[in-house]
Parts: structure tokens; sequence; C-alpha cells
């Protein structure tokens, strides 16, 4: 059997919508039995990824780069835990939580893009391989395959578990990366030995502890920066609705006060026109009368003379 045609038939299938996974897996499976029953049969053993496995995967696909990116954030992490950089710890610590998010997000939005929702907890599991991708360089191998099979997580302690994780070994050259294997020391040395481990895994625990106390502490205090601007916000725009309230009653009694003088004015106007009008028949009457009186003084002047 021809281990990189089964990378080749594994790097495919691993990036079909999961509908379609078992329709291609049967369809490159017949394939390869005119040639390779046992590549055929290898074909027909690779399992169907879980949800989370496959949004992986497609991250992988579609974002290279952002998960490179996550991966070296990680080698800087190990590097800084050796030379117990705080600082640059906590800062390190600060940015791969901010790229773990926005990979998270960025998975739901392509798997969205593929016509697949994700949910509260496959949207978790994403968001805890992600996490384990950080911390063990094998598991962020893995995931850069773009060929898992489930979901990763970190225990806390020891490397990842990648058994039955992973549809084919990952291969970062010719071969698969081989780990030679270390025999357990014996004798008393061997209990001085495990007991300077145990002490360096209390050490590095305790590191991460204080680390992490140190992050939900600035958490906090940023959470608590946050309530105390929206709490004054909420103040202001309490007074702010007082102020136009009263501002509104205001307006209200003014425009009840210039209703009733217009109110006044119209009647006060109705008024006017009827003393006008009787002053006008009264200058009429008198004109008539001025009229008759000096056509009288005429005719008079006239039969006198």
């Amino acid at each position: 059997m021809d281990d990189d045609e089964l990378d080749e038939i594994a790097e495919e299938l691993y990036g079909v919508p999961p509908e379609e996974f078992v329709e291609a897996r049967t369809a490159a499976r017949d394939r390869a039995k005119a040639t390779d029953k046992e590549l055929a049969k290898a074909v027909a053993a690779l399992p169907k990824p879980t949800t989370a496995a496959w949004v992986c995967n497609l991250l992988v696909r579609r974002q290279p780069d952002e998960v490179a990116q996550l991966r070296e954030i990680g080698e800087m992490l190990r590097r800084a835990q050796v030379g117990l950089s705080g600082d640059e710890l906590r800062q390190l610590g600060r940015q791969r939580n901010q790229v773990v998010a926005a990979l998270a997000r960025q998975a739901r939005g392509l798997a969205h893009a593929e016509g697949h929702d994700v949910s509260s907890a496959v949207a978790e599991q994403v968001e805890s391989t992600l996490r384990a991708a950080v911390v063990d360089p094998d598991a962020g191998e893995a995931l850069a395959g773009g060929r898992l099979t489930t979901a990763l997580s970190y225990s806390g302690l020891g490397p990842v578990d990648l058994s039955g994780a992973v549809a084919t070994p990952v291969r970062s050259g010719a071969a698969p990366r081989a780990k030679a294997a270390t025999p357990a020391p014996q004798g008393p040395d061997a209990a001085e030995l495990r007991r300077q481990e145990a002490e360096e895994r209390r050490r590095q625990e305790l590191e991460q502890a204080r680390r992490d106390a140190e992050e939900a502490a600035a958490v906090a205090r940023d959470a608590a920066a946050s309530a105390q601007a929206a709490e004054q916000e909420l103040t202001e725009a309490g007074e702010r609705r007082d102020q136009l309230h009263e501002r509104a009653e205001q307006l209200e009694k003014e425009l009840r006060r210039v209703e009733r003088e217009a109110k006044e004015a119209v009647g006060a106007v109705h008024e006017a026109e009827k003393r006008r009008d009787a002053a006008a028949r009264r200058a009429a009457t008198a004109a008539a009368i001025r009229d008759r009186s000096a056509a009288r003084v005429e005719e008079l002047a006239a039969s006198g003379g």
C-alpha cells in the first residue's frame, strides 16, 4: 500500500462537508479496489470526522496562516516558560487568548458560509482544539494537518491525547516524525529524579496558576471599569432624560398659554370688527346728515337772494 496515496485520499476526504463524507469515502474505496486492495481497506477504515473536527479542518484549509500564527505563539509560550519571563508570559497569554477567540469566530463563520451553523457545544470543542494546539506542539501539528477526526482537549498535565484523533499520520517531511523511547531510570537516582520532576511540575503549575490569577484579576479590573463606565453612562442618560421631561413640561405649559392667548386674540378681533362696522355705520349716517344740511343751507341762501 502506498502511504502517500492514502494521504492524498485522506486530504481530499477530510475537506468535504460531513454529510458528503461517507459517499465520498465509498467512492474513493471503490476506485482503490481496482489497483490496491490494502489501500481500499485503509480508505474504508478512515473514520467520519465529528462536526467540531470538520470545522477545524475547514479552518486549516481556509486560514492556514492564522493557524500557523497560533502555533508560533505556542512555541513562544514554551520558550518563555523555560526562561520564566513573567511579563512576556502574560503578554503572550493575552495574545494567545485573542488569537484563539478570533480563530474560533472565523471557524464558525466559515462553517456558516458552508451552510452549517455551529452550536455552542461544537464551538467550545473547536476552541478547546485550538487551545490544545497552542499547548502541545504535536497537537498543533495534528491540527495543521487538516485531517482531524475528533476534537482535541488539554487536561492541564502531560501531552494532548492524540490517539484516534488524526485520520492518518501527519508527515512534516518524507516520513512521520518518530520519537525515541527514553528508558526509565532505576535505583535511588531514579527516585530523586522523579521527585525533582514532580517538584518541577508543581512549580510550573503554581506559576501557571499565578499567571491565570493575574490574568483573571486583570479581566476583573477591566470588567469593573467597564461596569463603572456603564453606570456613569446610565446616570448621565437618566439626567438627560429628566431634563428633557422637564423641558417638555415647560413647552407644554407654554403651548397651552399661547393657545389661550390665541383664543383671546381671536375674540378681540371679532369685537374690533364689530366696533369697526358700528363706527362705519355711524360715519355713513353722519355724512348723510351733513350732506342734507349743506343742501338746505344752499337752498335757503338761494331763496333769500
